[in-house]
């Protein structure tokens, strides 16, 4: 039967039509937030798949083009791939929700946003990951709910409670804050040097904000939600624990997790898997879930140690940062490079220059076409975990580093006007053991100084672990995690900023929430460790921007024409700045308000490509001087091309002092003669003369 729910939020209406499309979807939430529609849908498979030692959840966000108006570039008019906006909901959406539904559940889950209308005022991704929420909360999925999420923006220092489209971009601060009735279970920021203390105050500032929504959806699942089904628990059975403890005590495995090499743990781990393997080659049922009870026993041992005895896998206490390395200039001609290493993890990375013609344009749904001045891209090849496996290009984790780095430093970047540049940083992982989107934001501070780019603070991440008791109060904070107490802990929180303020957040939990006490303590440990970072580390290796781009880089002249001379300047079909590029090899941008840029390597030829320039949309006077290349002789004169597509005469009486009968007794095709202008003979063609210019 069809509902419809609706409550104010944030001064708008929201909607949620229950029951009226998409019925034979598990759960489905027909969403109207001002214009904005979304359709969230909820569905899981009847059965577990089997094979697997995960929960098989996909969260999708659909861009269809046609919510803006659009038809879709290129030759095939549908919808492609997803786009990185996609990409980036999808996990903001996932982050939150995954630790909801059971752990033991291994029915495929598919939670499927699809945008069919945008309001400019109501952002699509705030629409979806609400849809979301009460889909899986009124179906009969197995789901610990329901929650809710609230953007934050700010402007002019004041805080918006899910702001428009144009205060997301434009604000200071794009905060993703989601919550459950009690806790806030996942934060993503962006941050133009926000302090810690109001940083806080916005989160919860949302978290309460979240609360009001919780109620709502609470109501909707009350009147329309269903029974949640049963399901095959694929929980590690209580035997086999008991049986495994008996073959490995506690204190063997402690030996072998307990130790600061991955690479030695691993075999550790290996060989008890192999003698475990060995002890029950009989019973298949148990070899069946072997690996997972071994991951879980080692989960087991690694947060009792931290919990109860403050021991860390590889011997730190908790405040202490791995051993830390940085150096700039590592790889040879590129414009700028730095590889940061901490403890096993280590990123290169490579800063690209180019014209702002360079830069990405973006197909998506935004009712302007979209940019990207800066873009930092994360790769994360097989080897840097000591495994093997074909490259596949790019996935959703790589997609999501990369942004998290993006975003930490877009906030010190200079303007174009500043630095009129398009800037690509790419970070290699060469190692990996925990936390490489911090380590890749560190090299990427470094590389963008190294090549130049007048940055105008130095940026720094670090990562912030859990591992939680039986109560609130007990838990223990853990700073730059490694991987292990990445994967056996409670959370990861990763904090990006300068010495003023937080630049960027992406906090990731495994349990149900955390107490204000643990997200306070969090940022204040992350901003203690990214001080120690930039002082002890990073401003050894490079302190400040240096003064100028390298030899390899290209270098940019700026000027600005008439608007009215552009046509002059670009020519018939291109052929004058065609002809300007030939003869220079630099590029030239002009944009619609007259600002020319010319870049190239070769300053002696950007500057003859400017004064090419400045001579097509310089108003032609007498007097002045100018060299010419003689491309056409007639019994009357000769022709003079002094900039392309620009020509003049000079007649046969203006060449030489003394009196001459033939022009080609002076002047040959293809000489350079330096000439000075008339002004405009009688059919208004530019005159110059030879014998007068001094």
């Amino acid at each position: 039967m069809y509902k419809s729910y609706t409550m104010e939020l944030a001064g708008r209406s929201l909607r949620v039509d229950i029951g009226r499309v998409a019925a034979q979807a598990n759960g489905a939430a027909f969403m109207h937030y001002g214009d904005t529609v979304v359709l969230s849908t909820a569905t899981a498979s009847d059965k577990p798949r089997e094979g697997i030692d995960f929960f098989p959840l996909s969260v999708e966000f659909e861009e269809k083009l046609y919510a803006v108006g659009k038809i879709p570039g290129g030759f095939n008019k549908r919808e492609g791939k997803a786009s990185e906006n996609a990409v980036l909901t999808s996990r903001v959406i996932d982050r939150p929700m995954r630790p909801l539904f059971p752990k033991d559940y291994r029915n495929d889950v598919t939670l499927n946003n699809m945008v069919m209308s945008v309001d400019p005022e109501c952002r699509p991704e705030l629409v979806a990951m609400l849809g979301a929420a009460i889909a899986a909360s009124i179906s009969d999925i197995p789901f610990d709910g329901p929650c809710a999420m609230t953007q934050m923006g700010m402007v002019n220092g004041e805080f918006i409670i899910n702001p428009s489209q144009e205060q997301w971009k434009n604000g200071d601060l794009n905060l993703t804050v989601a919550s459950t009735k009690e806790k806030v279970i996942m934060i993503e920021a962006g941050a133009n040097e926000i302090p810690e203390e109001k940083m806080i105050q916005a989160i919860y500032m949302a978290h309460e904000v979240n609360q009001q929504l919780i109620a709502f959806i609470e109501k909707i699942v009350a009147e329309a939600g269903k029974a949640k089904h049963e399901y095959i628990s694929c929980a590690v059975p209580d035997e086999l624990f008991a049986a495994i403890k008996e073959i490995v005590p506690p204190a063997e495995m402690e030996e072998a997790v307990f130790t600061d090499d991955k690479q030695t743990r691993e075999g550790n781990i290996r060989a008890i898997t192999e003698k475990l393997e060995e002890a029950f080659a009989e019973n298949e049922e148990w070899l069946e879930v072997l690996g997972e009870a071994v991951y879980q026993y080692q989960k087991k041992t690694v947060r009792k140690m931290i919990l109860k005895d403050h021991k860390r896998p590889d011997g730190r206490e908790l405040t202490q940062i791995r051993p830390l390395a940085a150096e700039v200039d590592i790889i040879p001609r590129v414009h700028g490079s730095a590889m940061f290493t901490r403890g096993q993890t280590q990123i290169c990375n490579v800063c690209t220059l180019a014209p702002l013609s360079e830069q990405q344009r973006i197909d998506g749904l935004d009712e302007n076409e979209v940019s990207k001045r800066y873009m930092h891209h994360y790769n994360f090849p097989s080897y840097s975990v000591g495994e093997t496996k074909p490259s596949r290009g790019p996935g959703r984790r790589e997609i999501g580093h990369g942004a998290l780095a993006e975003r930490a430093l877009i906030p010190v970047l200079p303007s174009e006007e500043e630095f009129p540049y398009a800037i690509r940083t790419v970070s290699e992982t060469f190692e990996s053991n925990g936390s490489t989107s911090m380590a890749s934001t560190c090299a990427s501070c470094m590389s963008l100084m190294a090549a130049g780019v007048p940055i105008k603070k130095m940026v720094a991440g670090i990562s912030c672990g859990l591992v939680t008791g039986e109560n609130d109060d007990d838990f223990v904070l853990l700073t730059d995690i490694q991987g292990l107490e990445d994967f056996f802990g409670d959370m990861d929180f990763k904090v990006t900023g300068t010495t003023e303020g937080i630049t960027a957040i992406q906090m990731d939990i495994k349990i149900h929430g955390l107490t204000r006490p643990i997200v306070e303590g969090a940022i204040a440990r992350c901003r203690e460790a990214r001080m120690f970072i930039m002082d002890t580390c990073m401003k050894p290796a490079i302190a400040v921007p240096r003064p100028e781009v390298g030899a390899y880089a290209p270098k940019i002249i700026q000027m600005m024409i008439d608007p009215q001379k552009i046509g002059d300047v670009v020519g018939q079909r291109g052929k004058t700045i065609n002809a300007i590029i030939e003869q220079t090899g630099v590029k030239i941008d002009i944009t619609d308000d007259g600002a020319v840029s010319i870049c190239g390597t070769d300053k002696t030829m950007m500057d003859k490509a400017k004064e090419m320039v400045r001579i097509i949309t310089t108003e032609f006077e007498e007097g002045q001087v100018f060299v010419g290349k003689v491309v056409s002789i007639k019994e009357f004169g000769a022709f003079l091309e002094f900039a392309p597509g620009k020509e003049g005469m000079v007649h046969i009486s203006k060449i030489a002092k003394e009196r001459i009968n033939r022009v080609e007794d002076v002047l040959t095709l293809g000489d350079m003669v330096k000439v000075v202008c008339l002004g405009k003979d009688k059919m208004g063609r530019i005159s110059f003369s030879i014998k007068d210019c001094k």
